[in-house]
């Protein structure tokens, strides 16, 4: 576990016991006393014996702070975590079982909720989503009840839990994100490039005091400015197809000439905007596409565990609405792990008489066809099924845009 601090004594005395008493045996906690002046690094050494604590007299931003402590590490799994965060009990138990139940995972993130009566700003779940011009293209969206290791596009860089042999092959997090924002976007796209998802983990719970250090140190028009000019970054060095690059840079410099007459952060990013493109970055062609990447946490998937899975066949239903297949799901689930992927016409949990027969439940909003066909070639990834049963030919044809899927169609 890395935790950087600045001057947050005080944050850390409120999160630490609950660290402490959640945390395995068999990890470490390792805080960047990062240019304190509160004496924590002190305090932590005569008070907190289990905390190891790399020093670092000048402040760093978030990035670097989180790759010293990430370079000090010497566990399987990395857990970034604010020190404005309280955990739930289970935490790290919740975000370790992410990994077992999902190939190839890179990242855990937590449900993240606020203090009672702060509005809710974020929630672990986020997507990449433009409901309106003037909206920022990333947001966090409302879990649905039941709804679990459904697919996002990062996990939070402040309550995560990251596959550290992937984080060091990705070179870490990027130190062009300063001082703060952003570099977790970057970093859990890079990763989805390798085919590598993040998850969202609903057991996994933590309490955000939001901005309880950055806030002390730049102002809301600053930080929000640094946000717009990191995200044009992130879209110059990590988005690698040319056609999504100019979609989503469009979408962007529009945002910012909407918003610019009324808000100065609009502004600076526009006129840094050029210099940003020009500078470009470091991205790589992907090894999963970009735009299933996108359409797949674009907040039109939801994935709903049922049943543990029993060491039998598993069978993938396709269909076009949750009930359509389920006599054929009921009739198939003493025999086979039935796994289906169904359009949903309501953002709803599954009925319980679909999640009592199937493993997993993917539902995606009606008419999504690109978050359709990305989440069916996931779930085949995931769960590698025998064989498939579908409702139309119009599911046959999605299926069939799937390949390889190694699956017999029975239509």
């Amino acid at each position: 576990m890395v935790i950087p601090s600045r001057n947050g004594r005080h944050l850390l005395a409120g999160q630490l016991p609950g660290i402490v008493r959640d945390l395995p045996t068999t990890a470490e906690i390792v805080v960047v006393d990062n240019g304190s002046e509160d004496g924590t690094g002190e305090w932590l050494c005569g008070s907190w014996p289990q905390v190891r604590v790399e020093l670092s007299r000048e402040p760093l931003s978030f990035a670097r702070a989180v790759n010293r402590g990430a370079a000090a590490a010497r566990y399987a799994r990395l857990c970034f975590l604010n020190n404005d965060m309280l955990l739930d009990p289970g935490f790290f138990a919740a975000l370790e079982r992410a990994f077992v139940e999902v190939p190839d995972l890179f990242c855990a993130t937590a449900q993240i909720r606020f203090p009672p009566g702060v509005r809710r700003e974020e929630t672990g779940k986020a997507v990449m989503a433009q409901a309106r011009p003037d909206d920022f293209p990333l947001r966090c969206d409302e879990p649905l009840p039941g709804e679990d290791l459904t697919y996002v596009l990062y996990g939070s860089g402040g309550c995560s839990l990251y596959d550290a042999g992937k984080f060091r092959e990705l070179g870490g997090v990027d130190t062009i994100y300063e001082p703060a924002y952003v570099e977790d976007l970057d970093l859990g796209y890079r990763a989805w490039q390798r085919g590598w998802p993040s998850v969202y983990v609903a057991a996994a719970g933590v309490e955000h005091r939001h901005r309880a250090t950055t806030s002390r140190y730049y102002t809301a028009a600053e930080l929000e400015s640094i946000l717009e000019i990191n995200y044009l970054k992130f879209l110059a060095r990590s988005v690698s197809a040319p056609a999504t690059f100019r979609r989503l840079w469009t979408q962007a410099l529009t945002r910012l000439r909407f918003r610019a007459p009324h808000h100065q952060a609009a502004r600076q990013a526009l006129l840094a905007a050029a210099a940003i493109a020009h500078a470009g970055g470091p991205s790589a062609a992907p090894e999963l596409a970009e735009d299933q990447i996108l359409a797949l946490t674009s907040g039109a998937v939801w994935i709903f565990p049922g049943h543990k899975p029993a060491a039998k066949p598993r069978v993938l239903f396709v269909a076009a609405s949750p009930l359509a297949l389920l006599d054929r799901l009921q009739g198939a689930a003493a025999e086979c792990d039935p796994i289906l992927v169904a359009f949903t016409g309501a953002a709803a949990p599954p009925p319980a008489e679909v999640l009592q027969c199937c493993v997993e439940a993917v539902l995606v909003r009606t008419g999504e066809t690109a978050s359709f066909r990305a989440a069916l070639r996931q779930t085949v990834n995931k769960w590698r099924p025998g064989t498939a049963q579908v409702e139309s030919s119009q599911m046959t044809q999605f299926l069939a845009d799937c390949a390889p899927v190694p699956a017999t169609l029975a239509p």
